[in-house]
């Protein structure tokens, strides 16, 4: 069956296929593309279980990309999870403590978005050969420290497309600064906002629908797409390691087939979880997905009081990648618990927008009680590093001790015993000042970047990424700066429009 995709905001009428969705990636409306109707599964997963990761993949993907043949996709995935990964395993889950971690941050950019970005690229080059497309592709991206950076290392290089990436200056690591600014390809392109990541994003939906540079680029044969979770593309790749790891509990014995578990995900912009959600919808056995915020914690009073508001004070947290007030994802979930109503999605996402917040019904909220949402104070997610270091001589970045410590809270309040895997979204080594901090308990530690990787080194034993190393030597190569009501021009500057 044929699974094809329409907007969050209009209804059902206007659809479009799989590959052509993923090229587009925000629907003109300013909406989201979902399944017109989502796919069903009938996963065997003592199967699945003596499956390798590209295998399971392939049988995700198939679902939702189903205009893509069987070798167009697998050519894909094989492309996208091999031997830039440090482990054959790609997304292996271990146990410590009581709790289990699936690893994310064994890609090339240490960090989750490896899953998906490492395939997106793949799936848009071969879209565009479906789809007669002569336009070079403009992927613009917002970043909040670790998509970028992932993005960029998928596409660099690739025929046809160019990359923008746009960050706050002063919101990201040391490490994924330079990661960012080091990136090589010639079609990679750098810019730092003198604003937070929803300055950036906020931007960048705007720009990706506004008509009259839409038809600018298209005079000068461009055409404009997204590396962010609201492209399919990059969304529902994530549904795969959800699989995975179900089917990699079984194997190892932990749990039988058929046996609940919940995931705990550290989230931001609501893409992680939700791959999450649509995993469970085919028909993954997961009781709870744990929505685990730090300060920034909109999305725990939204599943907790069906308010969204925007509306507050804004951190900068030692886990970057969830400083934003602003899920973008969320709107899929909105859709959902309104029946799949358009209109009344659309009612929504314009209240947010023009004053700031929204409000479930309670029909609404009943419709998704699939999530437990809490959050932690900054002295409480360096507890957890600590705690996890001490006891288990395991060390975890600052995003995944969020996850850590609220899966810790839903249990003491909940009394689940059910198995809890945390979603462990980066390498340590990503934000070592911060480990480097929670461990040692130094508040005023003013070491950074690679000084502050080695002195983790010393303390943990673990090896350094690759990735890591490969910064010492690595030029800048990127030091463009913007105000977010410059970035059209910074476009047009870097794709020589007139």
């Amino acid at each position: 069956m044929e699974t094809l995709y329409r907007s969050t905001r209009k209804t059902a009428s206007q659809t479009m296929t799989s590959s052509q969705a993923v090229l587009q990636g925000l629907t003109p409306d300013g909406g989201l593309f979902v399944p017109v109707t989502l796919p069903t599964a009938d996963f065997d997963f003592d199967d699945l279980a003596q499956q390798s990761y590209q295998t399971v993949a392939y049988e995700v993907l198939k679902l939702f990309f189903t205009d893509y043949t069987p070798a167009e996709l697998k050519a894909c995935i094989q492309a996208a999870y091999g031997d830039q990964f440090d482990d054959p395993a790609i997304a292996p889950v271990t146990k410590h403590g009581k709790q289990y971690y699936l690893e994310l941050f064994h890609g090339p950019t240490i960090a989750f978005k490896d899953l998906a970005l490492q395939i997106l690229p793949h799936l848009m080059t071969t879209a565009a050969k479906k789809n007669q497309l002569t336009a070079e592709v403009v992927i613009l991206t917002a970043t909040s420290g670790d998509t970028g950076k992932a993005a960029m290392a998928g596409f660099a290089d690739v025929d046809q497309t160019k990359i923008i990436v746009f960050y706050p200056q002063a919101g990201v690591s040391a490490i994924q600064k330079q990661q960012m600014v080091t990136q090589v390809g010639d079609n990679t392109y750098v810019v730092a906002i003198n604003g937070n990541f929803d300055d950036a994003q906020t931007k960048v939906k705007e720009l990706l629908n506004d008509p009259e540079l839409r038809d600018q680029l298209a005079t000068n044969q461009f055409q404009f797409s997204s590396a962010n979770s609201i492209n399919i593309g990059r969304l529902f790749p994530q549904v795969a390691y959800y699989v995975y790891a179900y089917a990699q509990l079984i194997k190892q014995g932990r749990i039988k087939n058929g046996d609940e578990v919940n995931f705990s995900v550290p989230t931001g912009n609501f893409g992680d979880i939700l791959a999450g959600y649509y995993a469970k919808k085919l028909g993954v056995p997961i009781h709870k997905l744990i929505c685990a915020s730090n300060r920034n914690n909109v999305l725990t009073d939204f599943f907790n009081t069906g308010l969204y508001n925007r509306q507050r004070e804004f951190f900068l947290t030692s886990s970057p990648s969830m400083d934003i007030l602003v899920s973008s994802n969320l709107e899929r979930l909105v859709f959902y618990a309104t029946g799949e109503d358009a209109m009344q999605t659309a009612s929504l996402m314009n209240d947010l927008k023009t004053t700031g917040s929204y409000q479930l019904t309670s029909t609404m909220r009943h419709a998704i009680t699939d999530f437990w949402a809490g959050f932690v104070t900054e002295k409480q997610d360096q507890h957890e590093i600590q705690h996890l270091y001490a006891h288990h001589h395991y060390t975890i970045d600052p995003h995944t001790a969020v996850a850590s410590a609220v899966a810790k809270q839903y249990q003491a309040a909940t009394k689940d015993q059910r198995p809890m895997v945390v979603v462990s979204t980066a390498s340590p080594y990503k934000f070592p000042q911060a480990v480097l901090t929670a461990i040692t308990q130094q508040p005023d530690l003013t070491i950074d970047g690679l000084a502050a990787v080695d002195q983790l080194h010393d303390l943990i034993k673990t090896p350094i990424p690759a990735t890591v190393t490969a910064l010492r030597t690595a030029p800048v190569r990127h030091d463009r700066v913007s105000d977010p009501a410059d970035m059209a021009t910074t476009i047009k500057d870097i794709l020589n429009l007139d």
